[in-house]
């Protein structure tokens, strides 16, 4: 038998998205959307004297998965640089696709495991952070 497709961990992290508003209130904002799935997210950021995350805001059109990697992202932006993010994507990426271990950088990323062997769901879950490295390149 297979394991359900969300834990309870991620339906909770789905429901606890923070700075979350409505699509049509961001429209000023970076939107990326995931080829593999349909996703999509539009984030805008407000960045501090040494271009740092300073205010977030996110919109997110997305499953469970991408919902709780949105929830995870943004319980940790504040006060990191487009270097650490980036960072995290790399580290991120190379977890999702057998690669390496489970980045440290942003806390509670393990909820997201059950994932590993849902390749379709990847792409859900590295759009929160590629679309704030893309809103803090277009605030820089």
């Amino acid at each position: 038998m297979n394991a359900p497709p969300y834990t309870r961990e991620i339906l909770r992290l789905a429901a606890a998205i923070p700075y979350l508003v409505p699509f049509e209130e961001l429209e000023v904002a970076s939107e990326r959307r995931s080829p593999t799935c349909g996703s999509r997210m539009r984030v805008a950021v407000e960045l501090d004297w040494a271009d740092r995350v300073k205010r977030l805001r996110q919109a997110v059109e997305a499953c469970a998965y991408g919902q709780a990697s949105a929830a995870l992202m943004g319980g940790h932006a504040m006060g990191r640089s487009a270097e650490e993010i980036a960072l995290g994507l790399a580290e991120l990426e190379a977890w999702l696709a057998g690669k390496g271990d489970l980045p440290t950088a942003w806390p509670g990323l393990e909820a997201l495991a059950p994932a590993l062997s849902r390749k379709g769901r990847h792409g859900a879950i590295l759009l929160p952070f590629r679309a704030l490295l893309a809103a803090i390149e277009e605030e820089r």
